[in-house]
């Protein structure tokens, strides 16, 4: 439900934006037919027995956009991740960094966009009884390392918040409380990427995300004090170096939401925990 949710705190797409979105998905359309402008950033929710052919792309011919290139300037959702394929998993490590995909074919070969949020799903274990205390729980140690290690270290570097959600408890489900409805919520993100377009439109970037790590440690360097926490959990082996920039990021993220010039060191903490809150659970 929060996945699904995700799209509709996004901005509506610009006219550059519409027109690469809306070009995507006419080459999946059926030829006879129409489509029209995008505005809305897309979303995509393949079934985890989907292929790397019809995630990534392919087909007879010259290859087809898969989800991930229809998710571009979107939300592609993976749900029960770990029972998706791991080679199909792998597979979006490229995009993820680059933000491009290209297809090799015996028919030719297509460089199709793949911009796209990655949101990942996954029961606690197997059996999907292991939250909380995990009394209830009928699987052993080795079938819980074989259901994560399908997704792997590289992909879930790339994943920059990783939550551990707990289940309802009885006294807080069906009773209303002070939560923001999506348009507070979407009014708030837009104001945040107005922020992000004011200070990245100079360097040719719209969004942090785009941000490469020699500019985070170049032009929007944050002070050693504000960034200690984050050196120290690099020099410890916490963190890789990408993990570095994308913690880097997120916080520049948290500050634009709490309409800060720039991050301080408890935006910086935050955007640690958040990466690392999974694990810690």
């Amino acid at each position: 439900m929060l996945a699904e949710r995700l799209p509709g705190l996004l901005p509506d797409l610009g006219d550059h934006e519409a027109m690469e979105v809306t070009a995507i998905h006419s080459l999946s359309a059926v030829p006879s037919s129409a489509v029209s402008l995008r505005r809305r950033p897309p979303f995509e929710s393949p079934h985890h027995s989907a292929t790397a052919a019809a995630i990534i792309g392919g087909g007879s011919g010259l290859p087809r956009p898969g989800a991930a290139s229809r998710a571009h300037r979107g939300v592609l959702f993976l749900d029960e991740a770990p029972e998706y394929e791991r080679r199909v998993l792998d597979a979006l490590r490229q995009p993820l960094e680059s933000g491009e995909l290209v297809i090799h074919r015996s028919g030719g070969t297509a460089a199709y966009p793949a911009r796209f949020q990655l949101v990942l799903a996954a029961n606690p274990c197997p059996c999907g009884k292991a939250s909380g205390k995990g009394v209830d729980c009928t699987c052993t140690p080795t079938m819980r390392r074989r259901y994560y290690g399908r997704m792997s270290g590289p992909l879930l570097d790339r994943v920059d918040i990783q939550l551990q959600v707990e289940r309802v408890s009885l006294s807080a489900f069906g009773q209303g409380g002070t939560e923001e409805d999506t348009g507070t919520v979407a009014r708030r993100v837009a104001a945040a990427r107005a922020r992000q377009l004011e200070r990245l439109g100079p360097l040719g970037m719209e969004t942090n995300s785009q941000v490469p790590g020699r500019v985070l440690r170049g032009q929007l360097k944050l002070p050693p004090a504000t960034t200690r926490i984050l050196d120290a959990s690099l020099e410890r082996g916490i963190l890789t170096a990408r993990g570095y920039d994308r913690v880097l990021r997120l916080a520049w993220t948290l500050a634009d939401l709490d309409s800060h010039e720039r991050p301080d060191g408890n935006h910086v903490g935050q955007a640690l925990g958040l990466r690392q809150a999974a694990a810690a659970a």
